[in-house]
C-alpha cells in the first residue's frame, strides 16, 4: 500500500464519518399504504399534505431544534418526550411541539388502514369490558374527539385490562407523562378540512371506517402482556 493509498483511505473514512454525523437523527417514516388507500373516508390530497407537508415539518423542525445539542442526537424520540423537563430550556418547547407531532403522527399512520373486520382477541375483550360493544366504544371515542377545543388528539389508553379515552391539546401526547397510548385520532383541522371543512363529527365518523384493527389488536396484545 502506497502513501497515496493511505491518504485516500483516510480521506474516505473522514468523509464517511462527516456524512454520518451530518445525517439528521430523526426521519420521516413513509406511509404504510398509498395516499389513496383510505378513500372515500379520507381523501388522497389530505393524506399527501398531512404526511408530506405537516408531518415532515415536525421532523425538520425537531432536527433543527436538537442540532445545537449533539448530546441529544442519540436519544430516541420517546426518551426525549418522557424526559422533557431535562431537555435544554431554549429548545424545550420546540421539542415538545415538534417531537410530539412526530411521535403522534408516526403512530397515527399505522392506526389507519384499509377497512378491517373489527377488534379481535384481547382487544375485543377489552372493548366489551369497558364499553359493552364496539359500537358504544366508537361512539364514545367520537364524542370525546368533539370535546377537544381547537387542535389536539383523542386517545385510547390501556387501563386495568380495559380501555379508557382521554384527550390532549396541540401535539401533546401521553408519552410525555410516561404512559403509552394504544392509538390516537388527530383532530387538528389539517387532518380533515379539505374534505369535511368544519364538520369534525363527519370526519370522526369516517375515521371509524378505516381503523386498522389488525394492527391495533396486535399492539394491544403486546401491551397487555
Amino acid at each position: 500500500m502506497t502513501r497515496r493509498d493511505v491518504i485516500r483511505g483516510a480521506a474516505a473514512l473522514a468523509a464517511a464519518k462527516a456524512l454520518a454525523q451530518a445525517a439528521p437523527p430523526f426521519t420521516l417514516p413513509p406511509l404504510p399504504y398509498a395516499a389513496s388507500a383510505l378513500e372515500p373516508y379520507i381523501d388522497t390530497q389530505t393524506m399527501e399534505i398531512h404526511h408530506d407537508k405537516h408531518h415532515k415539518a415536525y421532523v425538520d423542525n425537531l432536527n433543527k431544534a436538537v442540532a445545537a445539542h449533539p448530546e441529544l442526537a442519540n436519544r430516541k424520540l420517546d426518551q426525549l418526550l418522557r424526559d422533557l423537563p431535562n431537555v435544554p430550556e431554549p429548545i424545550r418547547v420546540a421539542v415538545r411541539n415538534n417531537g410530539g407531532g412526530h411521535w403522534n403522527h408516526s403512530l397515527f399512520w399505522q392506526t389507519l388502514g384499509k377497512p378491517k373486520e373489527g377488534p379481535s382477541g384481547k382487544l375485543a375483550a377489552a372493548v366489551d369490558k369497558s364499553f359493552g360493544s364496539r359500537e358504544a366504544f366508537e361512539g364514545k371515542l367520537q364524542a370525546a374527539g368533539l370535546t377537544v377545543f381547537g387542535s389536539g388528539w383523542v386517545w385510547v389508553m390501556p387501563q386495568g385490562g380495559g380501555l379508557a379515552i382521554e384527550t390532549s391539546p396541540n401535539q401533546d401526547t401521553p408519552i410525555m407523562s410516561g404512559r403509552e397510548p394504544l392509538f390516537g385520532i388527530d383532530v387538528w383541522e389539517h387532518a380533515y378540512y379539505l374534505k369535511y371543512q368544519n364538520r369534525r363529527a363527519e370526519y370522526l365518523s369516517a375515521a371509524m371506517h378505516v381503523l386498522n384493527w389488525d394492527f391495533l389488536s396486535q399492539r394491544y396484545s403486546g401491551m397487555a402482556g
